[in-house]
């Protein structure tokens, strides 16, 4: 966990500085394919993935050291080689996981927040799941255990192939020649992010293109398509929490109306979308029919409050650089609140970017969280060793935070009054 919170603290503002390298460039051509709310929300998706991760909080059912342990044929030492087979490895099973991430209903879950924003660009790259608790799918590195593969040249290259998926996600760069046949390129994964009918579920591979082509889920760009970004069933909102759990909730509440038994069994493993017959008469979702007439989400945001959104993301990466740099010292149970307390801060800043009437109360959560740790960890856990002042900066900023939510709440409200 120290480890991949330290690798963490390198890649977080690498990849800041990538997308906003990548908004520049695109007001200078004359295509921003970044909207600010939209960027915000990937970036607090990638944060709460991150800090998940960092906790440790899930498990596989099935590990790979232990596979490696008991099933291993050969015992080989660590080499260029071995380095080379088991990204090959992790590039196969990264291509299946993907692809019943998106055939299967119960598994979309694990998937839709990546897919959520209408946009395609390097933020929605973070766009990484908080769902998945239970990791089922290491069985498919069992190749890779029988080969003998360590268990630390995984540790190694996992990071580095996921680091990987960063750099495709962008409008900016066309067509790449021979590469197209060998390497996932932009075009091939714009594809993979649309949502027209000609595009969608298609090119799942992650670094390797050709086990698409090979398992017979490849398509090409087309040059009279213009890809048209996100799901089907739109999430309409700027919080990643929410995001990541609406389509298991609307599993389970499917599950529960459905009148046939049968159905309340097997919606878990039918095709992406499916829904019983009765349910979908009921209770209907709105559902995107035709891609090229439908209006991207967006929520009202002036010049104070964008100023103020920003001001805020750059605090969250403040609060989360620190725990990632000294969760050894934090230790447990500190480190856990101190994940509840990037989780609720999450929640309530996307519920205000939202125009959520109801923000003030998660603001307010935070603040009392905040207070709490404020008070019980030696101003900030340790911070106040560095400056006396550090604890009451802090304080001060909760106070000040929860005030202009309350500011927010009645101007969304003057505004509503106004357009109504």
């Amino acid at each position: 966990m120290e480890t991949y919170g330290k690798i963490l603290l390198i890649a977080m503002p690498a990849f800041l500085v990538l997308i906003l390298l990548e908004k520049w460039w695109g007001i200078r051509k004359g295509n921003d394919t970044i909207r600010t709310m939209d960027m915000v929300s990937s970036l607090t998706s990638g944060i709460t993935n991150s800090t998940k991760d960092v906790l440790g909080l899930s498990v596989a059912v099935l590990s790979y050291n232990w596979m490696v342990t008991h099933w291993a044929i050969f015992q080989i030492e660590a080499s260029i080689l071995l380095y080379i087979i088991a990204f090959f490895a992790l590039d196969l099973t990264g291509y299946l996981v993907h692809r019943i991430d998106h055939e299967f209903n119960f598994f979309w879950n694990a998937h839709i927040i990546h897919h959520s924003s209408e946009d395609f660009n390097l933020a929605c790259a973070l766009r990484q799941s908080i769902s998945t608790f239970v990791r089922l799918f290491t069985i498919f590195l069992l190749p890779a255990a029988l080969l003998g593969v360590p268990t630390q040249v995984i540790a190694v290259v996992a990071p580095l192939h996921l680091f990987a998926q960063f750099w495709y996600h962008t409008q900016h760069i066309d067509r790449m020649g021979w590469l197209e046949k060998i390497i996932v390129t932009p075009s091939h994964h714009r594809v993979h992010h649309a949502i027209n009918p000609e595009y969608l579920d298609k090119n799942y591979g992650q670094i390797f293109i050709f086990w698409d082509k090979w398992f017979g889920t490849y398509q090409e760009e087309l040059p009279n398509v213009k890809p048209v970004y996100g799901i089907t069933r739109p999430v309409r909102t700027w919080n990643p929490i929410k995001i990541n759990f609406m389509h298991l909730w609307l599993l389970i509440q499917d599950a529960w109306h459905t009148k046939n038994i049968k159905d309340k069994l097997r919606i878990w493993f039918m095709p992406t979308g499916w829904r019983p017959t009765d349910v979908a008469e009921k209770y209907p979702v709105y559902k995107i029919e035709d891609p090229y007439h439908f209006e991207k989400y967006e929520t009202k945001a002036g010049p104070f409050f964008t100023t103020w959104v920003w001001i805020q993301l750059g605090l969250l990466l403040l609060f989360i650089s620190y725990l990632f740099g000294n969760i050894a010292s934090i230790g447990s149970p500190g480190m856990f609140i101190y994940g509840l307390f990037v989780f609720v801060f999450v929640y309530a800043f996307t519920e205000l970017m939202d125009g959520n009437p109801n923000a003030w109360g998660w603001e307010l959560l935070k603040a009392g969280l905040g207070f709490y740790l404020n008070i019980s960890t030696n101003g900030w856990f340790g911070l106040s060793t560095y400056s006396p002042v550090i604890p009451y900066l802090i304080g001060a900023y909760f106070i000040f935070s929860f005030m202009l939510t309350i500011y927010f709440k009645k101007e969304n409200n003057r505004y509503s009054i106004a357009i109504n």
